[in-house]
């Protein structure tokens, strides 16, 4: 079997053109594909430069396969199964910023630059006023981004034609927007002077975007037959389903610099994302996310088998069709159909979606994905979704580290260290309410939902007492 790299590839080098923060699956197995496929199509030479967020990663990995990788994705097409297997050779570099500032800092400078992409996750996006522009590199993504904007401004004299577009694919509202929010804040609080603000704000296009594929990632149960079909020796094989869609909100010159929908491509350049991205995270991600805690409870190990488990596929079909969807001002009909194909590529028999991937980061997740419906389901009706408040109850009992289970949550380490230390078997109402109301774990206040926190306690009481499965088959009867 061959090594995968530059040389047994054939691969020609690109003039890197994008900035890429974050070397995960989702980016790899969504937007890189997609920069292949134009790339490929001879409409753009786009090469891409990745970047670690943090000063964990695998970007070492990467350039030991000279940042190339195969793409495998199945799934149902006009009611047939398809298949695609796709060498992604966009990927020139990939690189540790912790490690090797210089290079980095040189590939900001570059007068090839064009574009930043990013996925740095729902807690990505932040604002720090304590973070340090001055460190190599700043702490936070933002900082990051205000940092190399300055030095680029700064080489460059504050030439129009040196800035550079913004794409970022977290699932935050108005990511892109917000990103820029905090990059304005971060010049403002540093002085770094009006004309690079006024920079900022007319050479630099900031695009708000709604991303959809799932992306399970490496496909590690079959990834002996894969290699074998692929006839490489591929480390980083990335496994997602066929169908994607990408809405990009903003200034219509991506369209020249990411012509995407001239290569067949389903990605929606529009002026509005608002309703695509409400119906994309509430449906798809908020169930994903409401599943995933209770159905490792369950001892369900990935999507498939949790919507194949009765009392699971009844709870998520109740919560998306009587808790999610009445509450979105959109054509109800519309979201129905929209939902029910949703459900149907949670069945997708090519993949396997691993629950424990999807409670990655679940607290973040579960305020941007599911707290939308229970405030807007209490506006509207003046009560609590059950299954909703179900679900948050369920994810803090998992966090416990007291369910049925055993599981070391992957997520901010002084929130889960919080809801660990505070657990008292003797007093769940008491518990939730302080995990509820630290301000330091959540964004949201949610005192302001009368009987939220009250509700969550007595279903994490009961969850405790009688176990997940008793709990679930009473709620959803």
């Amino acid at each position: 079997m061959k090594a995968i790299n530059s040389t047994t590839t054939n691969r020609k080098p690109l003039p890197i053109t994008i900035l890429q923060f974050g070397e995960g699956n989702f980016l790899r197995g969504f937007a890189d594909w997609m920069i292949d496929k134009i790339n490929s199509d001879g409409l753009t030479a786009h090469g891409v430069a990745v970047v670690q967020p943090i000063e964990q990663g695998i970007s070492d990995l990467l350039n030991q396969q000279d940042g190339l990788y195969h793409v495998t994705l199945q799934g149902i097409k006009n009611g047939q199964p398809v298949k695609e297997n796709r060498l992604i050779s966009c990927i020139q570099t990939a690189l540790n910023p912790y490690k090797e500032y210089n290079a980095y800092e040189n590939l900001i400078l570059s007068p090839d630059l064009k574009l930043i992409l990013s996925n740095t996750t729902e807690a990505g996006i932040r604002y720090d006023d304590q973070d340090d522009l001055s460190a190599c590199p700043p702490k936070t993504f933002p900082a990051k981004v205000t940092a190399l904007l300055y030095k680029r401004f700064k080489k460059f004299g504050g030439n129009a034609n040196s800035g550079l577009s913004i794409i970022c694919c977290e699932l935050i509202e108005d990511n892109g927007s917000t990103l820029r929010s905090y990059v304005l804040a971060h010049a403002k609080r540093e002085n770094l002077g009006a004309s690079f603000i006024q920079w900022v704000t007319n050479c630099c296009y900031f695009y708000d975007t709604l991303v959809d594929r799932i992306v399970p990632g490496f496909p590690s149960d079959s990834i002996h037959e894969i290699k074998e079909e692929l006839g490489y020796d591929d480390n980083l094989v990335v496994k997602g389903e066929y169908f994607h869609l990408w809405a990009i909100a903003g200034d219509p010159q991506i369209e020249e610099l990411l012509p995407f929908h001239r290569a067949g491509l389903n990605v929606v350049f529009t002026d509005n994302i608002h309703p695509i991205r409400t119906r994309k995270v509430r449906i798809l991600n908020g169930s994903h996310t409401a599943m995933a805690s209770l159905a490792l409870q369950l001892n369900c190990l990935s999507v498939r088998e949790a919507i194949s488990h009765p009392l699971i596929r009844s709870y998520i079909r109740k919560l998306v069709f009587g808790e999610i969807i009445p509450i979105i001002p959109e054509n109800q009909e519309q979201l129905c159909d929209y939902a029910s194909q949703i459900l149907e590529r949670f069945y997708n028999p090519y993949i396997n979606h691993y629950l424990k991937d999807i409670a990655l980061n679940s607290l973040s997740k579960w305020e941007t994905r599911n707290y939308p419906t229970v405030k807007d389901y209490y506006d509207k009706y003046k009560k609590i979704a059950p299954l909703s408040a179900f679900s948050l109850a369920s994810l803090l009992v998992l966090y416990s580290g007291k369910s049925r289970i055993s599981f070391q949550p992957n997520d901010a380490a002084d929130a889960v260290h919080f809801i660990r230390s505070t657990f008292n078997p003797d007093t769940p109402g008491l518990w939730i309410k302080n995990i509820l109301e630290n301000r330091s774990v959540w964004s949201n206040d949610f005192t302001a939902i009368p009987g939220f926190i009250e509700q969550v306690g007595t279903a994490a009481a009961n969850i405790l007492t009688h176990g997940p499965e008793q709990e679930l088959y009473r709620i959803i009867e």
